[in-house]
This record gives structure tokens, C-alpha cells and sequence, in this order.
């Protein structure tokens, strides 16, 4: 038996296919993975994300820790609720984690990491945080929930009062903000419009209930899965981890290389490997003709090398086989996956197929 997030009995009541997931026992889906995908891109649905990390970072050290833990720079952040993307690193330029972290104030941030890294994530956290005055605080008296579609928002905001709705809806894209009683911010894993919605565990049941009753539908892993990679976004596992350099992992926009006196795990040897020239590169390949694409297949390109798929599923909105691939920096627009012995012609192209569910190809 896995870990169990505060939502649990709420799956098994909504009939939810549960699954082991990093640990933790998670819905794959309801009924019908592709039903939950399409609502997604069409409608409203909502996915249980308790098994996230949440860490609190307080104390007059903590803009400093942040700038040394993170290959992003989070002063950046100047707006209270702004939000930064960035790769964790370890020494060797390798990607211990993918999160976001939001700006409170100076001394006050929040941080969102991965379920499947979590003893590792806060491991690492504790260990960098000792030489900085800071205390780092794992946020489990909160559960955690994601909105996503074209309608999230609006549906979302039907279920608070009138002042309370107008503040979340007036959010700009990649701001959390604390409304009542729930942490709303405009960020998602889908390509879609949508909130994501730190809430105390004493609302879990009712705010599940009002949503369902707004129409937001629940959804599982399975669309998950399908939606963030037709939107060409990284899961940690597949497309990076601790032995790929955000530059093999198209997360280069991600470092912060400037100023450059800011010192922060990971940076000697990012500067090493820009300057020999870094040899591979991650794109995304969409399937010429039937089929489905996995993860590691191997691609050929032809007279530059070959490289291997890192995610890859059948886009349910494009209707054909697409995935993420690591292959040579010189590859062009043609290669080859190998599938079942045979080799298949694929089209590379910028990884992101899908953008507020229309084709970006």
C-alpha cells in the first residue's frame, strides 16, 4: 500500500482505477482516460496534485539560499505571488528536481517540487540550507488541486463569493495568491488556462463537491500524462533527471547565467559544458503516418547519429503518435524511430504540439 493523499477516498468514491505513482496511490483515471483528456482541452477538469512537495522558505536568508539552490534567479520576483520555473542542479550541472517557487517577500517564499523525488528533493533542500539562515517548512496540512481548461477558471470562480472570485479571476498567468482560506495561483501542467489550488485539509471534501457540481469533471494520471506532453512540458523520470544538464533538456531559458557573480549549484559545470558545445538536444517528433510512439525507442538520423525517445503517447487531440526525443544538437527537420524492428519516418519539430487545445505544428 502507497502513500494516500487527504483525497483518497474521494477517488474511490468517483470510481477512479487507482495506481501506484511514486509511491503514493493515485487515480489513472475514472472510466475513460480520452473522455478526461478532451474535457480538459474543451471544458474544466480537476486533478488530485496532494502528492506534490510543498516547501515553505523563510528566514533573512532565504532570497540568498534560493539564488544558490536554483539555476533560475528568483530576484527576478519583485511582485508578491509571482512565480519562476527553474531546475534544481547537483554539481555535476544534472537536474535534481524541476519546481516552481513563488515570491512572498524577501524573506518569504514558497516552493512546489516533485512527488516521485520527495525524500531525495528535501534531502538535498536540508543539506544546502545549512549554511544560510533559514528555516524550510514541508507544508502537509495543505492538499492540493489543479483546475485546468478553458473553462477552470471561470468554473472555479463560481464556487467563491463575489469578492473572493473577482480576486482569482484578476490573477496574471504564473501568480499565486492567498484568497480566504485557499493559495490560488494561474499555473498548470496542461497547456491550458487554469488555477492550481493549495487548500487546508479541513476543505478537501467541500471544495471537491462544488466543483463537481460546477461541472469540473475529475480526471486522472493517464490524461495527465497525455496533455503535458502534447504540450511539450518535462516529466522528471523521462525527459531529464540527474544526468542530463537543463541544456540537454530544453530548460536553457531556465538558467540564469547573469549576473554573473551569482554562484548557485551546479554553475562551473554548465559553463564547462557551454563552452565545449552542448552535444544533444531535446525536440519533439510527431509520427508520419499510424502508430504510437514510447519512450525509449531509438531514432536515427540519418549522417548525424542517433538518440532515443524520452516520452511519447498517441495525441488524442492531433490523432497521431507524437513524442520527446534526446538526439544530436545538428539534427534537422527528418528522422527514423525504430518500432519493431522497423524504421518508421518521424517530423522534428520544437517540443509543444498543443497550445490551448489547438494544433501549434
Amino acid at each position: 500500500m502507497g502513500n494516500k493523499t487527504p483525497f483518497y477516498q474521494l477517488h474511490q468514491q468517483a470510481g477512479a482505477k487507482i495506481v501506484d505513482f511514486g509511491g503514493w496511490d493515485m487515480p489513472l483515471n475514472y472510466g475513460s482516460q480520452l473522455e478526461e483528456h478532451h474535457q480538459v482541452r474543451k471544458d474544466a477538469g480537476m486533478f488530485d496534485v496532494s502528492h506534490m512537495t510543498i516547501v515553505d522558505v523563510k528566514g533573512p536568508e532565504a532570497k540568498a539560499f534560493l539564488q544558490y539552490l536554483l539555476a533560475n534567479n528568483v530576484d527576478k520576483l519583485k511582485t508578491p505571488g509571482k512565480a519562476l520555473y527553474s531546475g534544481m542542479l547537483n554539481e555535476q550541472g544534472g537536474v535534481v528536481d524541476d519546481l516552481i517557487v513563488y515570491y512572498l517577500d524577501d524573506n518569504d517564499y514558497r516552493m512546489v517540487v516533485n512527488a516521485s523525488t520527495r525524500e531525495k528533493d528535501l534531502a538535498w533542500i536540508e543539506s544546502a540550507a545549512k549554511d544560510f539562515d533559514v528555516s524550510t517548512n514541508l507544508r502537509e496540512d495543505v492538499a492540493m488541486l489543479a483546475v485546468q481548461g478553458p473553462l477552470a477558471r471561470e468554473k472555479v470562480s463560481s464556487i467563491l463569493n463575489s469578492n473572493d472570485a473577482a480576486e482569482a479571476m484578476g490573477l496574471g498567468i504564473f501568480v499565486g495568491k492567498q484568497i480566504a482560506e485557499l493559495f490560488i495561483a494561474r499555473t498548470g501542467y496542461t497547456g491550458e488556462d487554469g488555477f492550481e489550488i493549495m487548500l487546508p485539509l479541513t476543505e478537501v471534501e467541500s471544495i471537491w463537491n462544488k466543483l463537481l457540481q460546477a461541472g469540473v469533471a475529475p480526471c486522472g494520471l493517464g490524461a495527465r500524462d497525455t496533455l503535458r506532453l502534447e504540450a511539450g512540458m518535462n516529466l522528471y523520470g523521462n525527459d531529464m533527471d540527474e544526468t542530463i544538464s537543463p541544456f540537454e533538456a530544453n530548460m536553457g531559458w531556465t538558467v540564469a547565467m547573469e549576473p554573473a557573480e551569482r554562484k548557485f549549484v551546479g554553475r562551473e559545470a554548465l559553463e564547462t559544458q557551454k563552452a565545449a558545445g552542448v552535444k544533444r538536444k531535446l525536440v519533439g517528433l510527431v509520427l508520419q503516418g499510424k502508430g504510437v510512439l514510447r519512450a525509449h525507442q531509438k531514432v536515427i538520423v540519418p549522417g548525424v547519429g542517433e538518440g532515443e525517445t524520452t516520452s511519447g503517447t498517441f495525441s488524442p487531440t492531433l490523432k497521431q503518435g507524437i513524442a520527446m526525443a534526446r538526439v544530436p544538437k545538428e539534427t534537422a527537420e527528418e528522422a527514423f524511430v525504430e518500432i519493431r524492428g522497423k524504421e518508421v519516418p518521424v517530423k522534428v519539430v520544437k517540443a509543444g504540439f498543443v497550445r490551448h487545445g489547438k494544433s501549434v505544428l
